[in-house]
């Protein structure tokens, strides 16, 4: 998602939409919703330290967005801003994606790699889905939090880092943490300072200013939307957030010819997610083991990919890590 899908650079251009009174700015963000405001004023002081910060919130709210505003409000923002996505990192090359590795760590090691932590030096790392880091791992960056030092994969000497650390999830680390999947002490860690990011269901007062940022995004500036529309996104649920409002917003402008979109340019949306669930609770599932019916997702989206992992993870809502484990699990090439 990119960061002008929140961002506020050109007030003038949705003036005639939105009149920002009262809003709240943190590095471009901007927001007039009460619980976005309320999020972005403990940013904006958090912005002001080196605390690692934690951004918990459902999917397509924009975390990572917030995380590079953050990253703009602070004095670090001259350095660089690392992003690190655990739920995209290859499980046996997430180690060295985070710390590095030097020629010959491991087989296919043909040069000298700096990993996440190196290359953040003096800046912002934002590691992304981290709930979906494996637990050696987690056990590595506790260290790494904790001593302010990194030795690469292979090597034998450390190395002094000096990083800010912003993390985000959208899983409850707390009941991860019971269950077994996160470990306590790295959670504690984090927990220091955790920031919790509202859902677009719980901001609608914000949608003029998102869709018309969206709308450039989409490159096209010049459409705007009838008080319609805005009623009926007010109404919506928008399980998916901002992506699934851009998403919605990129199907239909397919379907307008002028300049203003109306509710019936929506009316052939696919169906939402909420729909969608609502559908599968009426499919014949009981009595079935529960392993047969996720084997038979997997497949079937593994399919519909084309074999695409990558997009395969993001149909099903989960990490690419953990479909690998899935796949390895149930023998599925």
């Amino acid at each position: 998602m990119d960061a002008e899908m929140l961002a506020l650079s050109n007030t003038k251009a949705v003036s005639d939409e939105c009149e920002l009174i009262d809003a709240a700015e943190l590095g471009g963000v901007t927001a007039r919703a009460t619980a976005m405001r309320q999020t972005l004023s403990v940013l904006k002081r958090l912005a002001q330290t080196d605390m690692t910060v934690a951004l918990m919130g459902e999917t397509g709210t924009g975390k990572d967005v917030l995380a590079h505003a953050v990253h703009r409000a602070s004095a670090r923002a001259r350095e660089n801003f690392v992003v690190l996505d655990c739920g995209s990192v290859v499980p046996n090359l997430a180690e060295s994606e985070l710390l590095g590795h030097e020629r010959g760590a491991f087989t296919g090691a043909a040069a000298q790699y700096i990993g996440a932590f190196e290359r953040a030096h003096c800046g912002t790392l934002f590691i992304d889905e981290v709930g979906e880091l494996p637990l050696e791992l987690q056990t590595r960056l506790l260290r790494v939090l904790e001593s302010r030092r990194v030795r690469r994969v292979g090597g034998s000497h450390d190395r002094a880092v000096d990083v800010r650390v912003i993390a985000a999830t959208n899983r409850e680390l707390a009941l991860d943490v019971a269950a077994g999947r996160f470990r306590q002490d790295l959670y504690f860690r984090l927990a220091a300072a955790v920031v919790r990011v509202p859902a677009l269901r719980d901001r609608v007062e914000d949608l003029p200013v998102l869709i018309a940022h969206l709308l450039i995004d989409l490159r096209r500036p010049e459409v705007r939307v009838s008080p319609a529309v805005l009623d009926w996104m007010s109404s919506r649920s928008w399980p998916g957030n901002v992506r699934e409002l851009k998403n919605a917003l990129a199907y239909a402008l397919a379907f307008v010819d002028g300049g203003l979109l109306e509710v019936e340019h929506f009316s052939s949306l696919p169906q939402s997610v909420d729909e969608a669930g609502s559908w599968v609770k009426r499919l014949p599932l009981a009595g079935l083991r529960l392993s047969s019916i996720e084997q038979a997702a997997i497949k079937q989206t593994l399919d519909q990919s084309g074999g695409n992992k990558m997009q395969a993870a993001r149909i099903l809502g989960i990490a690419v890590s953990t479909l690998y484990e899935k796949l390895k699990r149930y023998d599925i090439t």
